[in-house]
């Protein structure tokens, strides 16, 4: 009964998606990813330059010309390899600045009879993020050192990331929409009493992230689909 009607909620925040707020949210997230990533780069570039000049002196006097180049084309496809697994969680924590606007979204469309809220202190969102970013890929590095040696035991990597990260999306977007109306103590509280639920929905939302570029759309889908899920939660008795 469960994962059914939770599959109810991720179709009607799939429906949504043309909304043009959902579309904004989209790419901002997206835009401001590729802008920190692409600034992170060039202080890599200017420290690299920093440190190294033009030429490097070896022992013996021997000028190298070539190493800062080196470095150079080195740290480009450093950081590319590295935004390949970056841009999700950077992604997510920066899209989650902007999920108050997906969670009006929905409660405009499927929910108009509620007094409208308002908005999560800018402050806070971003404190919110940054807190999020800093858990989200805290604990996929420190898995990293599990799936070594889970990975002779058949499916145990697969389980434990859909696990680990199923559990930190639900946790994160069931709070940005039950404190919109609830506060953080109340959200908290509300998602407590609802783990298993929102554990499943989590590992739902965890799924589509191995899968590129509709793993981009998680942050809005996740935000839209635990709306409907806090506000189904919210009616029961």
């Amino acid at each position: 009964m469960g994962g059914r009607v939770i599959f109810q909620d991720f179709l009607k925040a799939l429906g949504q998606l043309p909304d043009p707020r959902f579309r904004r949210v989209l790419l901002l997230g997206i835009g401001l990813t590729i802008a920190l990533l692409v600034g992170a780069y060039a202080v890599i570039l200017a420290l690299i330059s920093m440190f190294t000049g033009d030429t490097m002196v070896l022992p013996g006097g021997y000028e190298v010309t070539w190493i800062g180049d080196l470095l150079g084309w080195g740290s480009l496809g450093l950081m590319l390899i590295l935004s390949v697994f970056l841009m999700i969680p950077v992604a997510s924590a920066i899209t989650s600045l902007f999920l108050d606007d997906v969670a009006a979204a929905v409660e405009d469309v499927h929910y108009p009879h509620l007094h409208p809220v308002g908005r999560v202190p800018f402050w806070d969102g971003l404190r919110d993020s940054v807190n999020f970013l800093g858990v989200i890929v805290g604990a996929n590095v420190l898995a990293l050192i599990l799936y070594i040696p889970l990975f002779f035991i058949p499916f145990a990597p697969v389980i434990l990331f859909y696990a680990l990260n199923g559990f930190l999306l639900g946790r994160e977007y069931f709070t940005v929409a039950a404190m919109r109306r609830e506060g953080r103590a109340g959200a908290a509280e509300m998602r407590k009493a609802n783990r298993g639920e929102v554990f499943l929905a989590g590992c739902l939302m965890a799924i589509p992230l191995t899968v590129p570029v509709l793993n981009l759309f998680i942050p809005i889908i996740g935000a839209a689909t635990f709306t409907h899920i806090y506000h189904r939660l919210a009616r029961q008795p």
